[in-house]
């Protein structure tokens, strides 16, 4: 299993930044491994992202959505591989928003395989999770 958990503010009221994560037809606006969405309905979506150079696909279902503080979306993935990202968004007290993402991935194979995610990706999703929120932040601030 590998963990992602990064934070940012965000100098936007937290209905907005919620309101703007949550539109599937936005993604490709901020999230960088973003390369397409498939499909997208009422707490269901399809995503094409690329990570490393290879692309592939991950089905999304909305698990938790409470407007407009906390945000879990559980997905699945090429070879059995699993995935959850969280978006908890928080009044920073200064009139912006605490913007704090967590995003997990279990590789296929047990043990194995996360060894070998590892060794592939190495610190590359945190990086790509920086940077999304950063574009993220650009966007909003305007």
């Amino acid at each position: 299993m590998a963990e992602v958990r990064t934070s940012i503010d965000i100098d936007a009221p937290v209905e907005d930044v919620y309101a703007f994560v949550m539109d599937a037809e936005r993604l490709g606006e901020w999230v960088t491994i973003h390369r397409g969405l498939l499909e997208h309905s009422d707490g269901h979506m399809k995503q094409r992202l690329c990570l490393r150079g290879a692309t592939f696909k991950v089905d999304w279902e909305l698990d938790t959505a409470k407007r407009p503080s906390h945000v879990v979306w559980k997905g699945r993935g090429p070879a059995r591989s699993k995935a959850e990202t969280e978006y908890r968004l928080a009044d920073n007290g200064k009139g912006g928003t605490r913007f704090d993402y967590r995003n997990e991935f279990r590789a296929p194979l047990g043990p194995l395989g996360a060894v070998a995610s590892s060794a592939l990706v190495g610190g590359l999703p945190e990086r790509e999770a920086n940077a999304s929120l950063q574009k993220l932040k650009a966007i909003l601030e305007g």
